[in-house]
């Protein structure tokens, strides 16, 4: 999917205009935060997971979310549901998460450049001064404040982390 590397420089231009400072690093590529922490040498708790989220609001409508919580943490699907009042819920299927976030599983950035994929975020992402995530590519991550990972991709903020 080489749509991939523009959604790097899209987040890296989207930084440099927000005024925010950061860092990128090349790696091996790897997309399992678990293993993508090692390399990195960050804790795991310093990571942004991120994952597309289904959120089914009636029978014939459903949303989708970027939903983020810290890297030693699961995402709490059943607490997104009831914070929307969805009829139903579920991790969105590769093709779909793919296709809303111009990313391959794995290198998806804590941010949405797609009108349909709504950020969430736990507050638990604000714990570290400096977090850390796949920058759009398997081989490359960004390092920055998590005062500007706020600032800049605006999430909403739900309690929707769970110990792993």
């Amino acid at each position: 999917m080489e749509q991939s590397s523009d959604i790097h420089a899209q987040l890296c231009e989207l930084l440099d205009r927000e005024g925010a400072p950061y860092r990128v690093v090349e790696h091996v590529p790897e997309g399992r935060t678990e293993l993508i922490a090692r390399i990195r040498g960050n804790r795991l708790d310093q990571a942004i997971k991120s994952i597309v989220v289904q959120v089914r609001v009636s029978k014939k409508e459903n949303r989708y979310y970027l939903a983020n919580v810290p890297g030693d943490r699961r995402v709490d699907l059943e607490a997104i549901r009831v914070h929307f009042n969805a009829a139903g819920i579920g991790v969105a299927n590769r093709e779909k998460a793919e296709a809303l976030t111009r990313c391959v599983i794995g290198a998806i950035p804590p941010f949405s450049f797609n009108e349909q994929l709504m950020v969430l975020a736990d507050p638990l992402v604000r714990q570290n001064d400096e977090v850390v995530f796949n920058a759009g590519l398997l081989d490359r991550s960004i390092f920055m404040r998590s005062e500007d990972y706020i600032r800049v991709a605006r999430p909403q903020l739900i309690n929707i982390a769970l110990r792993s």
